[in-house]
């Protein structure tokens, strides 16, 4: 209780440097770190972050004399003064080679004002200033290799902040002190017109208002004291509560070195150090990075550690400190298993923080947002693996290793994991927030998740593991709508993408459905674009027409979008259409045109469909109307945990009030032709570890709700669905016979897997399996014969449609509408 109360008196904004010294003067070191630590584990956990670096000194010219710097230097006679664009990249590339995400570039502030020869060669290369020249380095190491640059230029104006956000991932500015005693005569910063705290203050602030993922911090023991180090941290804190950008704050030990003239000054003690972390860690907001150089620490990470750092910043396989040469990087495996005896786990970020990624439209220049989201997961954290949705490629094996070899080990839950999984396995509704740290899981606590949601799968459905033998027929794939993640629509602003329009007539229709039901099948699932000449009547037609040629077939068809546009052309109400489609012969509705039930994701991902509410509504229609749906997710593009967390409970809630889903289906995002991430816009789809979560956290979640989970072979393939098998789900869905819209997404699956093949996969994982209707009902057996030696199928007819090009295509309207 103490410790929360001096802990809210610290964070009050108006506090002043004395009283938090005051209030921390009768704290002991180890009281305070202890406080430290616990507020750094609350917001971060396990995990001890660093970015893998390479080291560029685009120059050691400075105008700057800080008494305790070895890193700048005077011009030397044979020596450029500036590194070429050749050099630099060859520092770049070797830093990919040898696995390296971040380009740091470090240099001495604007030596062209105080060095002909820095001002003749920028000169001679056509540059104005070393600002300008960073400008072009940075461009050429992000497009020449890929690294995402981090830039240390030292004072800045607004136009050299801009100027850099467009080549550079993240900015940074050591403050060192805010205390301009240190700059008066006798003083570290004597001499040196870049180190005016006031200056360095305004530029994080300018960062800041240009929205600037920022890097600031203390160098201490230069002379300050403590009333001075608090000081610095408030006004680092003041600029962050203003414009939230400053994603690290360092707290780096100064150490004396020859050479300089500090080089008889004393290093600050352990204490000194270890008090600074700590007061950092309590002063900034939980999430806050506090971050302290490891090489400049050997022999005491342990206490650094405990002091409440959460990051120990670049470290660089390839290249030196610059700044500090002669304390070497210490080797990452050695990190790693320091980081480990303090049971923690060193893990990898990039130059921009995980917070700051994810929210990368407002954080991350354009130019740069393709690079950053092929590189990292829904956290924000970089992808472990390059598995993507849809190819042919084997899922990542850790993570297989993980689900099989642990099987038999006890789980190891952590404390809030584990009660969220009790929760949820006790049939309570679970809270966003819980959800979203489910999807967190990893390692022993992702295992332990898989196995929970398994268990609760064999306890509601057995050993069985089901499939629906159907056909899929997509009638259209002309659309006016302009999703952003369909490659499988078509229209004259489509073209490039794969196929031909078409628009298949009703005999076609009718011949596909009277086929598959030779071969078996007891479903057709239908969807299509939304045509600019259908109508309500089409959807009616093209059930009666199914019904004429198939009578006992199952109809599963038309997604909300599809039932919202036919009662709109026909001005009716959503009720009376889905009543008289119901008559018409629908049997069921695919959940489908959910993608993410979250109204910020669609305004990116589908901004002229229907709403998260509309979807609901005529879903909870359909329900009420007696007529029963899937429930999908389809997700790991421009959506977050959170987005994931609220569409699980929306469809929760729904099911709560109708009963109306029969299943629940994750579509993880294909990629590969996909508008929105060939524009740059988007992720290449989850990783497989949130693929199989999502499944898993599904059973989780919707337990006692709904008991079906079902995976899809066409987006994961056989390995993968063994894997989510092994996590909760008990359904293979359909063998589908003509998949084309996650093929024409990219996806290399194949467009039917036969029901012997589906047999065969469900034995091999030595379950049970049977042959369902799509309401989960038996198939009779006459059924079953037939689909186990079905014909070849019979070549297609689409009709190509040479109206795609019409003048007249209606604009899309996604409006409120009559319930009732």
């Amino acid at each position: 209780m103490v410790d929360r109360m001096l802990l809210d008196t610290l964070r009050r904004s108006e506090i002043s440097a004395s009283e938090v010294l005051s209030l921390v003067s009768d704290v002991s070191l180890s009281d305070l770190m202890a406080m430290a630590a616990s507020r750094r584990d609350e917001a971060h956990g396990r995990k001890i972050s660093y970015s893998r670096k390479v080291f560029i000194p685009l120059t050691q010219l400075c105008r700057d004399v800080c008494h305790y710097c070895t890193f700048a230097h005077a011009p030397q006679r044979g020596q450029r003064a500036y590194l070429t664009i050749g050099e630099v990249l060859a520092i770049a590339r070797a830093g990919r080679e040898a696995g390296c995400k971040e380009a740091l570039f470090t240099l001495g502030d604007k030596p062209e004002l105080r060095y002909g020869q820095a001002e003749r060669e920028l000169h001679e290369m056509g540059f104005a200033s070393t600002l300008a020249y960073l400008q072009e380095a940075a461009r050429a190491v992000f497009c020449e290799t890929g690294l995402l640059p981090h830039l240390n230029p030292g004072l800045m104006e607004a136009d050299d902040i801009a100027n850099l956000r467009k080549v550079s991932i993240s900015q940074g500015i050591m403050l060192e002190s805010a205390s301009a005693r240190l700059c008066e005569p006798g003083g570290p910063h004597f001499g040196s017109p870049d180190k005016d705290p006031a200056r360095r203050l305004q530029t994080i602030d300018l960062a800041g208002q240009l929205s600037v993922p920022f890097t600031s911090g203390l160098l201490v023991g230069i002379g300050e004291t403590p009333l001075e180090r608090i000081s610095s941290l408030l006004a680092l804190r003041n600029l962050d509560e203003r414009h939230g950008h400053i994603q690290e704050i360092i707290i780096q030990n100064f150490k004396p070195k020859p050479n300089t003239r500090m080089r008889h000054a004393s290093a600050p003690t352990l204490e000194e150090h270890l008090w600074t972390i700590a007061l950092a860690r309590l002063l900034f907001r939980p999430d806050m990075n506090i971050q302290a150089p490891p090489n400049l620490s050997p022999g005491v990470l342990d206490m650094i550690l405990a002091a409440g750092i959460n990051d120990w910043g670049g470290v660089s396989p390839v290249t030196p400190d610059h700044v500090n040469p002669e304390a070497p990087w210490p080797h990452l495996a050695r990190l790693a298993e320091a980081t480990a005896e303090c049971g923690k786990k060193l893990v990898e970020r990039l130059a921009v923080y995980p917070a700051y990624a994810r929210q990368y439209a407002r954080w991350t220049d354009t130019s740069l947002q393709k690079t950053l989201l092929g590189l990292v997961d829904g956290r924000g954290w970089p992808r472990s693996d390059e598995w993507c949705p849809g190819t042919r490629g084997d899922p990542p094996a850790d993570d297989l290793v993980m689900l099989r070899e642990e099987a038999n080990l006890p789980p190891l839950l952590s404390g809030s994991v584990g009660r969220i999984v009790a929760k949820a396995q006790s049939g309570i509704r679970l809270e966003e927030a819980e959800i979203v740290s489910l999807f967190e899981a990893e390692e022993r606590d992702f295992t332990a998740v898989c196995r929970a949601a398994d268990e609760l799968r064999r306890s509601v459905n057995g050993d069985t593991v089901s499939y629906v033998v159907n056909r899929n027929i997509n009638y259209t794939n002309i659309c006016y709508f302009r999703c952003q993640f369909c490659a499988f629509s078509k229209g004259k602003l489509a073209e490039n993408l794969r196929g031909r329009p078409y628009d298949i007539a009703m005999d076609e229709i009718g011949r596909r459905a009277r086929e598959a039901w030779e071969r078996g099948a007891t479903e057709v699932c239908m969807q299509g674009g939304i045509h600019p000449s259908y109508t309500g009547a089409k959807y009616l037609e093209i059930c009666r027409t199914v019904k004429q040629f198939t009578p006992e077939m199952h109809i599963h068809a038309f997604s909300p979008l599809e039932v919202f546009q036919g009662a709109r052309t026909l001005g009716i109400s959503v009720d009376e259409f889905l009543r008289e489609l119901k008559k018409a012969g629908l049997g069921t509705l695919p959940g489908t045109a959910a993608e993410i039930l979250d109204d910020e994701v669609r305004a990116i991902l589908c901004p002229d469909k229907i709403n998260t509410a509309q979807w609901l509504q005529i879903m909870g229609a359909a329900h009420r109307a007696g007529l029963r749906s899937t429930a999908t997710i389809m997700f790991g593009h421009v959506d977050r945990y959170e987005h994931w967390a609220k569409h699980l409970l929306r469809i929760r809630d729904l099911q709560a009030e109708t009963g109306g889903f029969t299943e629940f289906v994750p579509l993880p995002f294909v990629h590969m032709e996909a508008p929105i991430y060939l524009k740059g816009r988007s992720r290449k789809g989850p990783t497989f570890r949130e693929v199989v979560l999502m499944h898993a956290i599904g059973r989780l979640v919707f337990h006692s709700r709904i008991s079906n989970i079902q995976t899809s072979w066409v987006k994961l393939g056989q390995k993968g669905i063994r894997a989510c098998l092994e996590a909760g789900v008990n359904d293979l869905g359909g063998t589908l016979m003509d998949e084309t819209i996650s093929r024409s997404a990219g996806a290399q699956h194949g467009h039917e897997m036969a029901p012997k093949q589906m047999e065969d996969l469900i034995r091999e994982m030595a379950r049970l399996p049977r042959q369902r209707t799509t309401v989960y009902g038996d198939v009779t057996h006459d059924r079953y014969l037939a689909s186990q030696n079905p014909p070849a199928l019979k070549p297609i007819v689409t009709g190509l449609d040479d109206r795609r090009d019409r003048a007249d295509v209606p604009e899309p309207r996604a409006t409120a509408f009559d319930m009732t």
